[in-house]
């Protein structure tokens, strides 16, 4: 299980192109990752690019932000670290023109914890940075769960679920004997195969989060009576 927030700094982990209008420039997309686990962090570090990608760490689950008071939430490491690195202010001081990063990248384990992590920080922008999703600054990636490798020596093939995993296993068995294997966690994942499926936006594979995407996933967890 998660463990509940720490009380700990939160550490940025910066690249080297980023602030306020940085990513109107031809060919600079600044993106900010935001992991679960130091752990996770210094796997993402090792294979990113530090030029235009930056790290940021969640220790453990953060709190729900739906309900949270300016007070609760000014007291809260991670959410006081993100505001701050991500440069716009929140809620009525949030200001989209100051945004340091073109993109946000959720990028949690792809199990039951890490699902309700991701929706605890979509909680968060839906609350206190709405524009972020209204302007499609925010993506979840889809981090792989597992891999079946055939035994004829060919390359394995990933899966981002328990369910894709066992449908890619009938199908690569049905053609010849072949191994299944789960991921625990992202450090756990080679650093290769991390670059690829989760890191290089050229190859990794995300969703973008819209305002109402958020709204039904929030949805699932609780009311967000106190949100609108």
């Amino acid at each position: 299980m998660t463990r509940p927030y720490s009380s700990g700094p939160v550490q940025l982990d910066d690249c080297a192109l980023h602030g306020a209008g940085s990513h109107a420039q031809a060919g600079v997309v600044p993106e900010l990752f935001v992991v679960e686990g130091e752990s996770a962090a210094l796997a993402v570090t090792r294979v990113r690019d530090a030029t235009t990608q930056a790290v940021i760490a969640m220790q453990g689950k953060p709190l729900n932000a739906v309900r949270a008071t300016e007070k609760k939430l000014a007291a809260h490491p991670l959410f006081t670290a993100l505001t701050d690195s991500l440069g716009t202010g929140r809620g009525d001081a949030f200001d989209l023109t100051k945004l340091r990063y073109a993109r946000v990248l959720l990028l949690m384990d792809p199990d039951a914890d890490g699902i309700h992590c991701g929706v605890l920080m979509l909680m968060f922008f839906y609350r206190w940075m709405r524009p972020l999703l209204d302007g499609g600054h925010v993506e979840i990636v889809r981090p792989p769960w597992g891999e079946v490798v055939p035994a004829d020596g060919t390359p394995p093939r990933h899966a981002c679920s328990e369910a894709e995993l066992q449908a890619l296993s009938d199908a690569v068995r049905a053609r010849g004997p072949a191994t299944a294997r789960r991921f625990r966690g992202l450090a756990a994942i080679e650093p290769q195969l991390l670059l690829a499926a989760c890191v290089a936006p050229a190859t990794r594979r995300t969703d973008r989060i819209s305002t109402a995407e958020a709204a039904a996933m929030i949805e699932m967890f609780g009311s967000l009576d106190d949100a609108t």
